[in-house]
Order: C-alpha cells, then sequence, then structure tokens
C-alpha cells in the first residue's frame, strides 16, 4: 500500500428526549490508496499465460488468437472463448476444474476479483499479523452462480466461506461447485436468501460468527440502466476498435458487436435492484448494526466513487466505530472497496486473538 490517510468522522450532536443530553459519535475512517497495478499476491500478473492455460483446458486452444502486434489473446466479444479462459485460469491457478455457470449467468473478470479478497487479507494481516487463515470465516452476500469470491478466499487461504443469494440457480450452481472440487469441498457452503429485502438477517444463524464479508453489490438501479450502461461501453470499446483497429483488450471482458447483451451476462439480482447500489449500501449499512456482535469486518466493493462517500454517511448514522476505504486498480481501472466494524480497535484485536498462532 502506498499511502494510508485517517480521519475522523463527526456527528453533529442530536437532542436525546428522553434524557435530554445531547450524543456525539464518531467513526475513525482510513483511506488507503494502492500502487498501480494488482495486489503482489495477485496470481495474475502480467499477460495471461495461454501456453499453461491450453495445458490446463485443452477445450481453449480452438479459441486462441493473436492480436495485431502478435501476442496471443482470445476475442473477448466470445461468451464461449470468455467462459473457457475463466474455466482454465481456475483450473490452472486455483485447482478448480469443475466450473460451470447457466447460459446468461454473471461471469467474472478474475483478476480483480482476486485483488479484493488479498487486500481483505491484508487488512486482517495488519491487525493480526499471525493470523491463522484457515479459521477465518467468511460470508459473500450475493455469490452469485460463478461462487468466485469463495474460491478464492478458500483456495489461497483456506478460508471457510458461506455464499448467500437470492435466486435458487445461483445458489445451486455455487453448491454444485463447492461440492465437486476437492479444494473446496467442506470449506464452501451456499444458502438462499428468501427475502430479497435483507442481506444478513435470515443467513447468518444466531450462534454464527464471522470475520469478514464480501459483497459485490448491483449497481443499476433499472433493467433498461443496465442495458443503456452496456450500450455505452460497447460503443466506446467499437470506437477504440475503429480508431487503431483492433479492438481493445481487456481481461476477461467480452464484448458483442452486433446487439447489446449486458457485458459478463447476469441476471437481474447481479446487476440491478430498485434504487441502485447506492440504496443497496446503505440498507446493507443499517441492517449490518444488527449483527455488530457477530461480524468482525463488513465490506462491499463500491462501483460508482460518489457512494463511498454516502456509504460513509450512513455508515457513521449506523454507529460503525471504524470505515477503511481501499482503492484498488488495474491498467486505467480504478475500483474500491470499503470495509467497516462496529468493534474498537482492542475489541477487534482480542477477536483475533483466539485466532492467532
Amino acid at each position: 500500500m502506498s499511502s494510508n490517510e485517517t480521519t475522523r468522522a463527526k456527528r453533529k450532536p442530536q437532542k436525546n428526549k428522553a434524557a435530554h443530553k445531547p450524543q456525539t459519535s464518531e467513526m475513525l475512517v482510513t483511506k488507503i490508496t494502492g500502487k498501480a497495478g494488482l495486489h503482489k499476491r495477485n496470481l495474475h500478473q502480467g499477460r495471461y499465460d495461454f501456453e499453461r492455460l491450453v495445458k490446463a483446458l485443452p477445450a481453449l486452444e480452438k479459441h486462441v488468437v493473436r492480436n495485431p502486434r502478435g501476442e496471443e489473446t482470445i476475442r473477448f466479444d466470445d461468451p464461449v472463448a470468455v467462459k473457457l479462459l475463466n474455466q482454465a485460469l481456475l483450473a490452472e491457478h486455483y485447482s478448480v476444474t469443475q466450473w460451470d455457470i447457466p447460459q446468461g449467468y454473471l461471469c467474472p473478470p478474475i483478476p480483480g476479483r482476486a485483488d479484493y479478497i488479498h487486500r481483505l487479507v491484508e487488512l486482517l494481516n495488519n491487525e493480526a499479523p499471525k493470523l491463522n487463515h484457515s479459521m477465518v470465516k467468511a460470508l459473500d452476500i450475493g455469490v452469485g452462480a460463478n461462487c468466485i469470491y469463495p474460491i478464492v478466499g478458500a483456495s489461497q487461504y483456506d478460508w471457510a466461506y458461506v455464499g448467500s443469494d437470492v435466486d435458487p440457480v445461483s445458489v445451486d450452481n455455487s453448491n454444485h461447485i463447492a461440492q465437486h472440487n476437492p479444494v473446496l469441498k467442506g470449506k464452501v457452503e451456499c444458502r438462499l436468501q428468501s427475502d430479497s429485502r435483507h442481506f444478513f438477517k435470515g443467513i447468518i444463524e444466531p450462534d454464527e460468527f464471522y470475520d469478514i464479508t464480501t459483497c459485490n453489490p448491483p449497481f443499476h438501479a433499472s433493467l433498461a440502466e443496465a442495458q443503456q450502461g452496456t450500450q455505452r461501453k460497447l460503443s466506446n470499446l467499437n470506437a477504440h476498435k475503429t480508431k487503431r483497429g483492433q479492438v481493445k483488450v481487456e481481461k476477461n471482458t467480452p464484448l458483442k458487436e452486433n446487439k447489446p447483451t449486458l457485458n459478463f451476462g447476469g441476471q437481474k439480482a447481479e446487476l440491478w435492484c430498485p434504487g441502485g447500489e447506492a440504496a443497496f449500501v446503505k440498507n446493507m449499512a443499517f441492517e449490518s448494526r444488527d449483527f455488530a456482535h457477530q461480524v468482525l469486518w463488513f465490506s462491499t466493493l463500491i462501483s460508482k466513487k460518489d457512494n463511498v462517500r454516502w456509504l460513509r454517511k450512513n455508515l457513521e448514522k449506523a454507529g460503525a466505530k471504524e470505515a477503511v476505504i481501499v482503492e484498488m486498480s488495474q491498467g486505467q481501472k480504478v475500483s474500491r472497496f470499503v470495509a467497516w466494524s462496529f468493534k474498537t480497535k482492542s475489541e477487534r484485536a482480542r477477536w483475533l486473538a483466539l485466532k492467532s498462532r
């Protein structure tokens, strides 16, 4: 990490009608700006090694082409090639050889997804350098059909992972992946969230405790908005192709040139929800308060930069003790996640001491 910025967010005094005494609270906020590029522990540094990937999954070979610079790549506008690439990456780097997703479901860009996990590991390690990661329990809100965060967390760090989703097809598919790959078996379990209004309620059992939660929220407010966003991206990519005579290759980013299909695929719950990302993370922040004693660190990715401040304000209102904003960069793309805790630093230290060597 290259720079840290720590501030305290102060809430205005509010009247307590019962005691008639003003109340104040503070939330410690740390912003971490990362160095350019993937995390040092990320397995996907540099260009894809297609020779190794084809050995891991021979079916990928017929989809390997050369770009105008003579470098091996695939057509990222071909969803079949993109899914085969993901299968090869998971087989080669994560020992996950049985992986597939139903047609039309989200096919994630693995390098960036893995970075989220690696940087959460760093967050935990900074607080407990001797943390035994085989004792870490994680929860993924909106696991999807691809199960990518549990795959990375379980295979790279031996985390025990619970995934949840409102879509039964996604839950069934992710459980199938977990049960048919030895590296995941016994470490990953996915549960159906029967009430789409909730995130943790109905998933976290009364006697369960989690060290970390993850989430990649739907960031569109409607299907129409999702389609418009996709069309803008396709138009930009096609303009880049026309300008330079080639398609700009982004790792794991499929492109449809003839019709506006959604990037990476994706179903309703994966791409949009009423109110979009802003409403989603606000509701998550306030519901997380009800599980403050059962979760050490909550976290979520934030797609829209403006929503970082929005989430920060709502976390302060919810009474979070600390928030960490972590920026990640891959090429020209900058992404970010926010982690928050309702426990003080000393309380977190006592929690993690029970899981340290």
